[in-house]
């Protein structure tokens, strides 16, 4: 079976190959950013690895969500797969509105990010946004983030900030992704209670006994936060790449794959271009979704490497 779907695979993608060009050198290198999200990490990783495969250069860069937008807009980034909607409306409406940062679309719809609960503070009774303020006490009155300047700890402040949900008083440790969880899995140990910022995809949904929190709807968004993640590059990439943009636009993930992949990567500390390569070579139906009117970067065939599914 897989010999087959490699061959129409290669016979599709070899038929719409003509009717394309090569991207131009300037175009040859590839530079993404990543928030140090893990969710982001990993679609960044699959993303470079066919990339890398189609002959173009890659590059990543650690940023800020505010620092990805400003170099986005400045043109030193040229990718970024990890904008969260609606809760980075407000982070990346000025650089949409002055034209500087283009949205392609949605790459991962289902998500949610909101304040979740360990399992310690849902059993003591803790469990909407009104609550936390009557569990102060048990909270340490502290809330805890991630990284400065995430849109998420940004809520968080305003929330304090404006004393909603009688917030006032409350502190947000801000940290990173790894610090935020190492703090909620120490007070799971010590049975103590933990508020913090939760989202799907990520393997703390199934590290943790947590829960996320209802009555959030005003802040984070209904359905616990529901979010849709869009890819974003700078202004004129599509033009000027537009073989690397037919790929960029094509891009779409799924919960269940972030969440392998994630569990992968982060639990077993395994090579992420090494997990990326291995999932598309199991799963060569989506691959194809991604490769459709692409070609290699010098506009010839796709790769036969890339291409081949795994053998069963």
């Amino acid at each position: 079976m897989s010999r087959i779907i490699t061959a129409l695979l290669a016979t599709a993608l070899c038929s719409a190959q003509a009717a394309y060009a090569a991207d131009p050198e300037s175009c040859s290198t590839v530079r993404f950013a990543d928030v140090g999200w893990s969710d982001i990490t990993v679609t960044t990783a699959m993303t470079r690895h066919v990339l890398s495969e189609l002959g173009y250069v890659t590059k990543v860069k650690r940023l800020s969500v505010p620092d990805t937008y400003k170099a986005l807009s400045e043109a030193k980034i040229d990718v970024f797969l990890g904008n969260w909607m609606p809760s980075m409306e407000n982070d990346i409406r000025p650089y949409l509105q002055n034209g500087s940062v283009e949205s392609l679309g949605a790459n991962l719809t289902g998500a949610k990010y909101t304040l979740a609960v360990n399992q310690a503070a849902f059993d003591g009774g803790l469990k909407r946004f009104e609550d936390l303020a009557r569990f102060k006490e048990q909270l340490g009155g502290r809330i805890y983030g991630i990284e400065p300047g995430n849109d998420g700890n940004k809520l968080i402040h305003k929330m304090i900030a404006g004393n909603a949900f009688g917030l006032s008083g409350f502190k947000l440790v801000e940290s990173s992704e790894n610090g935020m969880l190492s703090q909620v899995k120490r007070a799971e140990h010590l049975k103590q209670w933990a508020v913090f910022l939760g989202w799907e995809p990520h393997p703390m949904n199934n590290q943790l006994q947590m829960h996320y929190l209802a009555g959030g709807d005003d802040w984070f968004g209904p359905d616990f936060g529901g979010a849709t993640v869009y890819t974003n590059v700078r202004k004129s990439l599509t033009n000027e790449c537009p073989n690397l943009g037919r790929l960029l636009k094509n891009l779409k993930f799924s919960l269940a794959m972030e969440n392998h992949l994630m569990g992968a990567i982060l639990n077993q500390s395994t090579n992420r271009r090494r997990e990326a390569k291995a999932w598309l070579k199991a799963n060569p139906d989506t691959l194809a979704g991604w490769l459709d009117g692409v070609t290699a970067r010098d506009g010839s065939a796709v790769p036969t490497t890339l291409m081949r599914a795994k053998a069963p």
